[in-house]
């Protein structure tokens, strides 16, 4: 997650036109408000300026109904905001002379494919981190999120097998499948795993010492956060979602002290406190060039002070500005945990929010507050602002489903009999998953995902909806049947049901066909 959704990409974009006066700002007033708000049990907070830590601590509890709270320790895992440490480690490498930018991938990977051959030669390293592959919004994700059984090596093997989108470099679509390819040439270039790679080239040397590269050793830690998700809407603990097939994606699992030392180096253009370059000038300002345009979209009325006057990705950040100044930032979403990592190259200021909890809002309404307090602008009160939008956009979606669901044909019957319908179906890509009677109920269950298995229930004509198991995921989805002449089945395609599943339920893509 995904991270999750493309509010990372997309929905941080939006901000106020000052229809709200701001209470005077006091973050910790502002950030419990926050929480509150939004329901987030958690939260950390780190701000540099000017080279100095100004802030880095905790707020909230790190569980759900237990007292113990959160401090400048406390460990979240901050899923995509990784994609800055894959390219980082990449610009060390260029900077030594073991790959460049503009290196065919196949001459680090040889055995690595794309769908389209043209495609396989063309891709170079830069590519890998810009999004502009061809490849869909979120495509092949389902080879790692939810926890799969695949190994990196599978998933960088099934790219082969996922069809493109568009056409290469033609526009921007938000991947990981691509990062998973770059940590994995960290991982050939260095002779170690990326977790070993990061922690003896980035972490040590920066003295992030409570940062872990993987989620297994943030729980044989002390202090970490538990994630949060809404079941049914209400904010609920759940477990966590080791993704130890993804790290170069989403593998860093930090903490306020630590992300401080991190954007001091990025703002520092790669110096560290020594007066060492963890990696060179020349190399951070690529990081934090623009190369994919990204759309910039027309945000609700209420919310359009702060659209970009441009919107691009860098290596490993999104690049736009506000009120004349440019930012570098990301978002980061796994299962529970939301994050983005925020820095204003002329102000020398970093702003970094760590969370618990899948909210969005709570975050933007936050950064946004802490942005007008130091490039001293008229502030507007954006935590009610968001807090309006986000009630808004979710009444709005709902009645969207009410009206699906009116609208179906409720006395509708599928076209054979149940029992017609289990069997095993094959994804190009995905692989198998099977359909069967399991206690008096059809149960779906993606074989390589031990999580994703969920109850069948008939929805019209021969379409399905299947309710996951796992209520958290919020990602119920449609499962429609195609037949033949005869009334065999030909395909069995998916799509979820809300607009407000992630996109790394990557359910469009899939095209099952029945297993002889």
């Amino acid at each position: 997650m995904t991270m999750k959704k493309i509010f990372v990409a997309a929905a941080f974009s939006l901000a106020a036109v000052g229809a709200y006066a701001a209470p005077a700002f006091n973050l910790d007033a502002d950030v419990n408000r926050a929480l509150k708000t939004f329901d987030v049990p958690g939260m950390a907070i780190a701000i540099v300026k000017d080279g100095k830590v100004v802030v880095a601590k905790g707020y909230g509890v790190r569980k759900l109904g237990e007292p113990t709270t959160v401090d400048g320790k406390t460990l979240f895992e901050v899923a995509s905001n990784s994609k800055a440490f894959t390219a980082a480690g990449l610009a060390m490498l260029v900077d030594e002379g073991k790959i460049a930018w503009d290196d065919p991938v196949t001459k680090h990977l040889p055995g690595f494919q794309m769908f389209d051959s043209y495609v396989t030669g063309q891709m170079t390293v830069r590519d890998l981190l810009t999004h502009r592959s061809g490849l869909g919004l979120g495509a092949g994700d389902l080879l790692w999120w939810p926890s799969t059984t695949f190994s990196t090596d599978e998933i960088i093997a099934k790219l082969r097998y996922v069809k493109p989108a568009t056409s290469f470099r033609a526009s921007y679509a938000y991947d990981n499948l691509l990062y998973i390819v770059a940590g994995k040439i960290i991982a050939e270039k260095t002779g170690k795993p990326w977790g070993e790679a990061v922690q003896e080239r980035i972490l040590t040397p920066l003295g992030m010492t409570g940062t872990k590269t993987s989620v297994a050793d943030m729980l044989a830690t002390s202090d970490y956060s538990a994630p949060h998700s809404k079941i049914n809407d209400k904010i609920a603990v759940v477990k966590p979602m080791p993704v130890p097939n993804a790290v170069g994606a989403v593998g860093i699992n930090t903490n306020a002290e630590d992300i401080a030392r991190w954007m001091t180096v990025l703002l520092n253009q790669g110096q560290m406190a020594d007066g060492k370059q963890l990696f060179s000038a020349k190399q951070a300002a690529e990081l934090w060039t623009e190369q994919t345009p990204m759309r910039i979209r027309e945000p609700k009325p209420a919310l359009a002070a702060t659209k970009p006057n441009f919107f691009a990705y860098g290596l490993g950040f999104q690049l736009r500005d506000y009120k004349g100044r440019k930012i570098a930032m990301h978002g980061g979403a796994l299962q529970g945990f939301y994050s983005t990592v925020l820095m204003v190259p002329e102000e020398k200021l970093g702003i970094a929010i760590l969370t618990n909890a899948e909210n969005s809002p709570a975050m933007a309404s936050l950064y946004y507050r802490i942005l007008d307090q130091y490039l001293k602008v008229q502030p507007s009160d954006w935590i009610q602002l968001y807090a309006d939008q986000e009630a808004a956009m979710h009444k709005e979606e709902l009645e969207r489903q009410g009206k699906e669901h009116t609208a179906r044909a409720a006395e509708s019957k599928p076209s054979l009999p149940l029992s017609a319908y289990d069997g095993t179906y094959e994804d190009p890509w995905y692989g198998k998953v099977s359909i069967r009677e399991e206690g008096g109920k059809r149960i779906m269950r993606f074989e390589r995902t031990p999580d994703l298995s969920g109850v069948l229930e008939h929805f019209q004509h021969d379409s399905f909806i299947v309710r996951w198991q796992e209520r958290n995921f919020n990602a119920d989805a449609y499962v429609s049947f195609a037949l033949n002449p005869d009334g065999s089945i030909e395909r069995m395609k998916m799509a979820p049901i809300s607009t407000e599943t992630d996109f790394s339920y990557d359910f469009r893509d899939l095209n099952f066909t029945p297993v002889k």
